[in-house]
């Protein structure tokens, strides 16, 4: 793309896990902005063929803001599997016990190729919402409780139902359709899959 070429972008079917080529082309003209997301992206190897006056590097996370009450804090960590339950149920078809399984190796790749890079960037984004854990109880309760007692996941499902009693529910109805929240929970305006 720097160079002018075309090439044939790949799409990940995250329900097979692999990458598929349908034929859907790009070029990058002069005048164009190249985006690149994903967890690498904060790495200088990803980009290491740019010029560094180029580059305009954007780190957003959900760093929530919310306390349970005067003692304990809402973990980021706990919103951010929430997240991820919810949307990979919705647009993967994986269960809230499959999510769970692979949070551990989620964390292990943000702390290798994330969190190392986080203060390179130019500027930080929080995209934590004060309404989101309301609205993702809605769909994250019926999730977790799928999880049978002899599964290995039982015990965070447990902790995550205890930790959601917390929450009053709230329709995701009034939630705006260009909200982030909808990459998670569906009916975005915008394509987010």
């Amino acid at each position: 793309l720097i160079n002018g070429e075309e090439i044939e972008v790949p799409t990940f079917d995250f329900k097979i896990g692999s990458k598929k080529f349908l034929g859907n082309k790009m070029s990058l003209k002069e005048d164009e902005v190249l985006v690149i997301e994903g967890i690498h992206c904060l790495n200088d190897r990803m980009s290491a063929s740019l010029p560094e006056d180029s580059k305009y590097r954007i780190y957003i996370s959900a760093l929530t803001p919310l306390n349970i009450d005067e003692h304990n804090r809402i973990p980021t960590t706990d919103v951010r599997l929430l997240r991820r339950m919810v949307r990979d149920n919705r647009t993967r078809g994986y269960s809230a016990e499959n999510t769970i399984s692979m949070w551990k190796s989620v964390r292990r790749g943000e702390d290798q190729n994330i969190f190392p890079y986080q203060e390179k960037a130019d500027v930080m984004v929080n995209s934590a919402l004060i309404y989101e854990l309301p609205v993702l109880k809605i769909f994250a309760e019926p999730l977790l409780f799928q999880i049978a007692e002899d599964s290995p996941c039982y015990q965070e499902a447990k902790r995550l139902l205890k930790f959601l009693d917390y929450v009053l529910a709230l329709s995701p109805e009034s939630i705006p359709q260009n909200s982030i929240l909808r990459e998670f929970i569906g009916g975005s305006c915008l394509h987010v899959g």
